[in-house]
C-alpha cells in the first residue's frame, strides 16, 4: 500500500521569515543573531545541499521508478546529512554557494556524486539498491537507521572522499572502535591515496607542515552517525536540551528523523523550533549539459527554511557529526563528556572508551546469535506500532 503525499509547488508555498527573537540561532555549529546576520543565517542556509522528490529519471534498476515522490524522503535526506560530510571535506565548513557564481571543481565533483543516476556515489538508484540487502524494497520507506547502513557501505566505494563512516549501535559510542577505524590509513604513499590532502591543509589554514601532513594522512576524516530513539511516541523533555546542544557543536552534521512520508534534514534551532530543510517538493531530475556543468540552482533552497517545534519531532532520529581531524574527535569527545554534567540535560547516548563487556552477549535483547545489528535496530527503529519497553533513563 502506497499512501499519497502531499507534495507542494514551491512558488505558491508561503515560507515564514525568522522570528524577530533575542535568541540566537545555532546552524550546524555556527551561532547567529537574527537582528544583525539574517543575511548570513539565509547564506548559510542556502549553501546546503538541498535534495527534494525528483521525478523522470532513469528508472531504479532499469525497470523501477522513475520518481521517488512519496517514498523517498529520508533517503533524500540522507543524502543531505552526507552531502554536509562531503562539503566540509572537500570545501569546508565556511564555504558558500552564490547564485550565479562560478564554483570550483570540487564542489561539482560533490554534488555529482548525488546526481539520480546509476553510477553517482550516493545517488537515489545505490541507495535504493543497496537497500535491498537491509531487507527494503525499491519504493519502500527507509527509517534513519537504515539509510544511516546504506550510506556506510556506499562510503566504501567513494575513495576520492576516503571516509570513515562509523555508525554508533546501541546508544553507546566506543572511543576505541572509532579510533581503530579512523587511524586504519597507511602513511600516504603520493596524491592518489590522499586525495584533497593539500587543499584540505589550504581550507583549515595549517601550515604546509611536513610533518603535520603525515599526521593527517594517518586519520580518515570521519562521519559518525548515531541512530537514536529519544521516547516511545513522543521525544521525551529531557533530551531537548542535549538535542540543541548537538547543533552547537562545529563537528554537527545534523539530525535526520521524521515519521513515515515526512522525514526532515534539521540544521539548526531558535528558541524552542528546531530549523530543517524539507524534501517534499518534486523537482524534475537535472542531467549535466554537454560541457559536464551542471545546473544546480535547483539543489539550494533559496527561500527562508522550515521551523516546528522541538516538542512535535517524531522519537526516532539519526544525529550526525563530522571530525575531519583525530583533534576534532578529540574536541567533541571533550564537549560530549562536558554535555553531560548540564543540568536538567538527559544524555542521548553514552560515550565509553572501550566496548562494554555485555555487548558481545547477544542474549542481552533474548535475540538469536545470527541477529544482525541492523536487525536488531530495526526493530527498534522503523516500525511504527512495536510495544517498546524503556530499560532505562
Amino acid at each position: 500500500l502506497f499512501l499519497a503525499t502531499l507534495t507542494y509547488d514551491t512558488l505558491r508555498f508561503e515560507y515564514e521569515d525568522f522570528p524577530e527573537t533575542k535568541e540566537p540561532v545555532w546552524i550546524l555549529g555556527r551561532k547567529y543573531s537574527v537582528f544583525t546576520e539574517k543575511e548570513e543565517i539565509l547564506l548559510d542556509v542556502t549553501s546546503r545541499l538541498w535534495f527534494t522528490y525528483r521525478k523522470n529519471f532513469p528508472a531504479i534498476g532499469g525497470t523501477g521508478p522513475t520518481s521517488d515522490t512519496g517514498w523517498g524522503c529520508m533517503l533524500r535526506c540522507g543524502q543531505m546529512i552526507f552531502a554536509q560530510a562531503l562539503v566540509c571535506r572537500h570545501l569546508g565548513r565556511d564555504w558558500r554557494w552564490i547564485k550565479g557564481k562560478r564554483q570550483m571543481d570540487n564542489y561539482f565533483n560533490v554534488l555529482n556524486a548525488f546526481i539520480d543516476k546509476k553510477d553517482s556515489y550516493y545517488s537515489i538508484h545505490q541507495i535504493a539498491q543497496m537497500g535491498v540487502g537491509e531487507g527494503k524494497s525499491i519504493g519502500q520507506w527507509y527509517g534513519p537507521n537504515t539509510v544511516a547502513q546504506v550510506l556506510k557501505k556506499l562510503a566504501t566505494f567513494d575513495t576520492w572522499s576516503s571516509l570513515a563512516v562509523h555508525i554508533a549501535m546501541d546508544n553507546t559510542v566506543v572511543m576505541e572502535e572509532i579510533r581503530r577505524l579512523c587511524q586504519s590509513n597507511a602513511p600516504c604513499a603520493g596524491a592518489a591515496a590522499c586525495p584533497a590532502l593539500e587543499s584540505d591543509l589550504l581550507y583549515n589554514g595549517c601550515p604546509e607542515d611536513v610533518g603535520l601532513r603525515e599526521r593527517l594522512a594517518l586519520w580518515k576524516p570521519l562521519v559518525l552517525l548515531i541512530p537514536l530513539r529519544l521516547g516511545l511516541t513522543e521525544i521525551n523533555e529531557a533530551y531537548i536540551e542535549t538535542l540543541k546542544h548537538c547543533f552547537m557543536m562545529p563537528q554537527s552534521l545534523g539530525v535526520i528523523g521524521g515519521k513515515p512520508n515526512s522525514a526532515h534534514y534539521f540544521i539548526g534551532y531558535v528558541g524552542e523550533e528546531l530549523i530543517y530543510l524539507d524534501p517534499h517538493t518534486t523537482q524534475p531530475a537535472v542531467e549535466p549539459s554537454d560541457s559536464g556543468c551542471l545546473p544546480d540552482e535547483s539543489f539550494h533552497c533559496q527561500h527562508p527554511p522550515c521551523r516546528m517545534s522541538i516538542a512535535e519531532l517524531d522519537p526516532s532520529i539519526a544525529v550526525g557529526f563530522f571530525c575531519n581531524t583525530e583533534a576534532d574527535f578529540n574536541d567533541w569527545c571533550q564537549q560530549i563528556k562536558k554535555l553531560s554534567l548540564v543540568r536538567g540535560a538527559l544524555p542521548m547516548f553514552e560515550l565509553v572508551e572501550r566496548q562494554p563487556s555485555h555487548f558481545s552477549n547477544p542474549d542481552v535483547l533474548n535475540l538469536t546469535p545470527d541477529s544482525s545489528d541492523a536487525d536488531r535496530l530495526e526493530r527498534f527503529f522503523d516500525s511504527e506500532d512495536e510495544d517498546f519497553e524503556i530499560l532505562s533513563l
